[in-house]
């Protein structure tokens, strides 16, 4: 298991730490795998119900390692390669059925703003720092990198952000809707910890639904009848009854997951 990246468990929440300290987590091949990896584990892990992404030491994440670029991204060809492995461990985090959060505190730029914008939910201290600076490198974004942005900020905050190359404030980002909730730094432990402790004490299946079924709609395309059945499906799970009978009797509901 590569240290790079570090997985806990506290009960039922799960956090996932960038581990790379002393390159402000900056994010080689090796972190890219175990990325994929931790997110597939996490998916099927039934006691998990909210998972953190966070960065280990001054930051959450300063882009991508840009020292073994030469290597792993000479040429057109290596190029995909690596961006398929990249893909691969984003689309593995935004397709994880758990509620993700991304708790972000200094630099969140380049590929460690990726990895963030592919949380469902993104929480930054005050001093945080956002962009993506890659026309200073001469590379460009692919598609697929390119249409979470797209999804997420819109085409003309996208092409702002791509050709200016500007790092800007944790403010600008909640403007620009890159991040979901602004709180000082002392306080962005506890507005994480008070966050993810609402979202696991919810329906699980509840979660897994409406993050599957609001990517189902972004894709876009008719829904089949049974995909549309899928939303009333609910009315026949244990966690249905728990929900309703803990409402009336004016409880707290504990869910099962099923």
């Amino acid at each position: 298991m590569s240290s790079s990246i570090l997985l806990a468990r506290e009960g039922d929440i799960a956090t996932v730490t960038l581990n790379r300290p002393d390159r402000l987590n900056a994010v080689d091949l090796a972190m890219w795998q175990r990325l994929a990896e931790v997110s597939r584990e996490l998916a099927v892990d039934e006691a998990v119900r909210c998972v953190v992404v966070k960065g280990a030491g001054k930051g959450f994440g300063a882009g991508a390692d840009i020292s073994e670029f030469e290597t792993v991204r000479g040429t057109p060809e290596a190029a995909q390669r690596y961006g398929a492995v990249m893909v691969d461990a984003l689309f593995a985090l935004r397709d994880c059925p758990k509620p993700t959060v991304a708790q972000i505190h200094g630099p969140c730029t380049g590929a460690g703003l990726e990895i963030a914008v592919m949380c469902d939910m993104r929480i930054a201290a005050r001093s945080a720092r956002f962009g993506v600076p890659i026309q200073k490198l001469g590379v460009t974004m692919p598609y697929p990198e390119l249409g979470a942005f797209l999804e997420l900020v819109g085409r003309a905050t996208l092409l702002e952000i791509l050709l200016e190359g500007r790092v800007f404030g944790a403010e600008e980002a909640l403007s620009k809707r890159l991040v979901t909730r602004v709180v000082d730094d002392a306080d962005l432990d506890a507005e994480v910890a008070a966050t993810v402790r609402r979202i696991a004490d919810g329906a699980p299946l509840g979660h897994a639904f409406h993050k599957k079924a609001t990517r189902r709609l972004i894709d876009g395309g008719q829904l089949t009848p049974e995909e549309f059945a899928e939303g009333y499906a609910s009315c026949a799970s244990a966690d249905y009854r728990i929900g309703v009978r803990a409402f009336l009797n004016k409880q707290k509901p504990k869910f099962v997951g099923r």
